[in-house]
């Protein structure tokens, strides 16, 4: 068996593509998936399958969204091993500096364009810092993921990929109930 991590875009935000979680979990366990654990209110399921393809998996549960509750979201899909990267690689961790509190990584369905941090540099306040790395983009916004003019949207026009954001809390925190 193979631990995944589902990142599901845009539920349970501001009373749109309302899920309970409990509903969700039962949703995941249809599709035969096993120790399905939901973190917060926003899309978040880790659980257990036969090892398979990323996308085929999210394919599926992208299907199983529709049939069980009437609307289609993108979902994001990663590994253990795949978190634990996007966790050893943020540049962000070396800078005592930083406040983690205000640390974001938006996960892209794609390689991005060469060209992602010309595209989106015209988008952060001066005050913020990103780094596009591989399928990943390492947001530091003193001010609040709220405030930012990089949100998941934004990203999506300006490098044609579709985007999710997580905060640093909840990657830790998904990785850990990966283990």
């Amino acid at each position: 068996m193979a631990t995944y991590v589902a990142l599901l875009r845009g539920i349970n935000v501001s009373g749109h593509h309302l899920i309970k979680m409990e509903a969700l979990r039962a949703s995941f366990a249809d599709l035969g998936f096993s120790n399905i654990q939901t973190y917060i209110q926003s899309g978040n399921v880790v659980f257990a399958t036969a090892p398979a393809a990323p996308a085929g998996l999210a394919g599926k549960i992208e299907g199983k969204i529709l049939c069980d509750f009437g609307f289609s979201i993108p979902v994001f899909l990663a590994t253990a091993e795949k978190m634990a990267e996007t966790i050893r690689r943020n540049p962000f961790l070396k800078s005592p500096a930083v406040d983690h509190a205000r640390l974001h990584v938006t996960f892209l369905s794609q390689a991005p364009p060469a060209t992602a941090l010309e595209q989106l540099q015209p988008l952060a306040a001066p005050s913020e810092q990103f780094h596009v790395i591989g399928r990943e983009i390492y947001l530091y916004c003193p001010a609040g993921y709220g405030n930012t003019k990089l949100s998941n949207t934004a990203i999506e026009k300006k490098l044609s990929v579709g985007a999710t954001t997580r905060n640093w809390k909840t990657v830790n925190t998904l990785f850990a109930m990966m283990q």
